[in-house]
């Protein structure tokens, strides 16, 4: 027996240290809700959970930005939606004005609310949608991934004649004449044609809206898969790390008690002088 170093009492306290160590990575595991409390924890987890969170994030980005484009389209249809009934009273005036019992005074009033209804679908080519314009000669891109990759919607063009033949003849003033028979008869051709073209570019709205959707879905998905992994290598077990806590705890306490047994070894050495 020794007095002056007491080796059980060093591995008492080492013990000691390793447990309350445990114990207090344990406790900041369980009030954080992570396993990952510093990176030593797990180097190349951190370093996943990084990425992955980084992705999530930008995910959640091309949602806002798939959403914006979905009420830019919806928009757009709305206003074709008010082209349509501008037109569908622009035949209707049409094939009034080529009635045999009309005089040319008739035909004229026919023609002030036929123009009128031409001014009004000229203007709505004029419209945008927070600064951009909703009817242009391109479509516009939409950032479907993580990695900012685009695509581009149809686009609606109310004015380009290659675009929207008929409908271009009606925006641009062409066939604003229906005081006549025969020239009712001509705008009668023109709005056919331009309501076939108001048809297709409504179709080309559809479309977008339905990718625009699947995009946002796709990206839904991918998040919630993402985030499932994320959790995997993050989040910690509660009822696991809950069990390993009390174990600790207990380790501590006996460890503590043990320490103070093992400091007292010394003095029974006082026993054999005397």
């Amino acid at each position: 027996m020794v007095i002056n170093t007491n080796i059980t009492a060093n591995s008492a306290a080492r013990n000691l240290a390793d447990s309350t160590r445990l114990l207090s990575k344990s406790l900041a595991r369980l009030s954080s809700g992570t396993k990952i409390t510093s990176p030593e924890d797990d180097a190349a987890g951190l370093s996943q959970v990084m990425r992955l969170e980084a992705q999530i994030n930008r995910n959640s980005a091309v949602r806002a930005n798939v959403g914006n484009a979905v009420s830019f389209v919806q928009t757009q249809d709305g206003f074709l939606q008010k082209v349509q009934g501008a037109l569908d009273r622009m035949s209707e005036l049409s094939v009034l004005s080529q009635d045999v019992t009309k005089s040319n005074t008739d035909r004229s009033n026919y023609s002030v609310e036929f123009t009128q209804l031409q001014n009004y679908i000229s203007d709505i080519g004029t419209k945008d949608f927070n600064g951009v314009t909703l009817f242009a000669t391109a479509g516009q891109q939409v950032t479907i991934d993580s990695d900012a990759s685009k695509f581009s919607m149809n686009a609606l063009d109310m004015t380009s004649s290659t675009v929207t033949t008929g409908l271009a003849n009606i925006y641009n003033g062409t066939s604003s004449a229906i005081t006549t028979t025969t020239s009712a008869a001509s705008a009668l051709s023109n709005i056919q044609t331009a309501i076939q073209s108001l048809a297709d570019m409504r179709a080309k709205v559809g479309a977008n809206i339905q990718r625009l959707n699947m995009t946002d879905d796709q990206v839904t998905i991918l998040n919630e898969n993402m985030s499932a992994a994320n959790s995997r290598i993050k989040d910690v077990d509660v009822a696991d790390e809950a069990t390993e806590f009390a174990r600790y705890n207990i380790l501590v306490q006996s460890g503590t008690a043990m320490l103070g047994q093992a400091n007292m070894l010394p003095s029974m050495a006082l026993q054999l002088i005397g």
